[in-house]
C-alpha cells in the first residue's frame, strides 16, 4: 500500500486556516500528502506561508478569519472546497479580574468566531454536492480549563458545541464535521514555557512526552478521508491521554 492510499485525499480540495506554522502547518503539509491540492490560509506570517504553498504546490492566501468579510472571501477565492481545517487561534492570556474586554473579544472572534464565518461560507456549496468534511481544532483546555485563560477555555470549549449542532445539521446532505481536540504540542508557544510548567505537563501525559505537529495532522487526514466516511460530531483527543 502506498503512502497516499491509506486515507487519500487525493483530488480533494482543501483549504487550512492559520496554516503559516506550527499545527497548522503540518495539518496543510498532510494533506497534501495525501493528495489533496491546499490552500494556505494566514493572517501574519507571509513568507512562511507562501514557502509552505510553493513547496507543497498550494496557494498561500492571506485572510482575517475573525472578520466576516474576510473569512467569506477566503472561502470565495480558494474555489469549490471538499475539506475545510479550522485551526486559526491566538492567546490573551490573564486572569479574568484584569481581563481586558478586547482580549476577550479578541480571543472568541478570532478562536470561535472564525469557525462560525467561514462553516457558514462553505456549507453551502458542500450541502448542495453533498459532500465534505469539516474539522475545526479545539484544545484540551478547552475541556479542562487552565488557570489565567477563561477566554481561550470559552473559545476553545465553544468549538466542540459549535461543531457537534453543525454536525447535526448537516449530516443528512453527507457533510461531516469533526474535532481534535490537541494537548500540549511542541510549538513556539510550548517552546518558552519554563521548565517546570513542562515538566508538570509530561508528569500529566501517561504517554509521558509532548506531541508533534504531525501527531495532531495524522487525526485530522484520517477525519478528512473516506477511512472516517461514518464519523461525525466526534471529538478525537490527540493528547497523549492527558484528558483522560
Amino acid at each position: 500500500m502506498t503512502a497516499t492510499a491509506f486515507c487519500s485525499l487525493e483530488g480533494r480540495n482543501a483549504l487550512v486556516t492559520g496554516a503559516s506554522r506550527g499545527i497548522g502547518r503540518a495539518i496543510a503539509a498532510e494533506l497534501a500528502a495525501a493528495g489533496a491540492s491546499v490552500v494556505v490560509s494566514y493572517r501574519t506570517g507571509a513568507e512562511d506561508a507562501e514557502a509552505l504553498a510553493a513547496e507543497i504546490d498550494g496557494r498561500a492566501i492571506q485572510a482575517d478569519v475573525s472578520d466576516p468579510e474576510s473569512a467569506t472571501a477566503l472561502v470565495e477565492a480558494a474555489g469549490d472546497l471538499d475539506i475545510l481545517v479550522n485551526n486559526a487561534g491566538v492567546t490573551r492570556d490573564g486572569l479574568l479580574v484584569r481581563m481586558s474586554d478586547d482580549d476577550w473579544r479578541t480571543v472568541l472572534d478570532t478562536n470561535l468566531g472564525s469557525c462560525f464565518h467561514t462553516c457558514r461560507a462553505v456549507t453551502r456549496g458542500m450541502m448542495r454536492k453533498r459532500s465534505g468534511a469539516i474539522v475545526n481544532i479545539s484544545s484540551v483546555v478547552g475541556i479542562h480549563g487552565n488557570w489565567g485563560q477563561t477566554n481561550y477555555a470559552a473559545s476553545k470549549a465553544g468549538i466542540i458545541g459549535f461543531t457537534k449542532a453543525l454536525a447535526r445539521e448537516l449530516g443528512s446532505r453527507n457533510v461531516r464535521a469533526n474535532v481534535v481536540v490537541p494537548g500540549y504540542v511542541k510549538t513556539r508557544l510550548t517552546d518558552v514555557l519554563p521548565e517546570d510548567a513542562t515538566s508538570a505537563m509530561l508528569e500529566n501525559t501517561p504517554l509521558g512526552r509532548l506531541g508533534d505537529p504531525e501527531d495532531v495532522a495524522g487525526a485530522v487526514r484520517f477525519l478528512c478521508s473516506d477511512q472516517a466516511s461514518f464519523v461525525t460530531g466526534a471529538v478525537l483527543l490527540v493528547d497523549g491521554g492527558l484528558g483522560m
